[in-house]
């Protein structure tokens, strides 16, 4: 998964990827792409997102990079933030919900710590999706869980997100 290729960080803040690349202290790291599933699910769910942007109060960014830590950049498949449209280049706050839909070639150990990562980083919500099967979990600071009846639900706001009705 590692490109092997070391980089300073202005470079990485000055060029683009394509596809774009996470940034680890210091080294490239090619992201794993999806196949149609997975675009088509990531469509599905931003578009699911956009539509509620104002009934809710957020707003669905896709694929944008993400400053962990000082030389840590991490990219969502889709991240949820707050309100209004974030300032600068890059979001520099936890999102309030963070996605990862799997690809065929990524590594349980790998995903796992890009979860705790993002956990550690502050956001509340990461919601793992296997475009697969649709099966998904979500994870907190707290615990991990399956979505009770396949929908994402986040207490205390109407945000619900029926992974299975989502075609409808």
């Amino acid at each position: 998964m590692a490109s092997g290729t070391i980089v300073k960080l202005e470079e990485y803040l000055h060029t683009s990827y394509e596809p774009d690349r996470e940034y680890l202290d210091g080294e490239l790291v090619q992201r794993n792409v999806g196949i149609i599933k997975h675009a088509y699910l990531q469509s599905l769910l931003c578009a699911y997102f956009f539509q509620r942007r104002r009934a809710w109060n957020i707003l669905p960014l896709v694929e944008v990079r993400v400053r962990i830590r000082k030389s840590r950049y991490r990219i969502p498949d889709i991240c949820v933030v707050s309100a209004n449209l974030p300032d600068g280049d890059v979001l520099t706050c936890p999102p309030l919900v963070w996605i990862e839909i799997l690809s065929p070639e990524d590594r349980p150990l790998r995903v796992q710590e890009k979860i705790r990562e993002v956990l550690d980083f502050g956001c509340p919500w990461v919601w793992v999706i296997d475009p697969e099967t649709m099966e998904s979990r979500v994870y907190t600071p707290q615990s991990d869980f399956a979505p009770e009846n396949g929908v994402f639900r986040i207490p205390g706001t109407e945000i619900a997100i029926p992974l299975a009705e989502l075609e409808s």
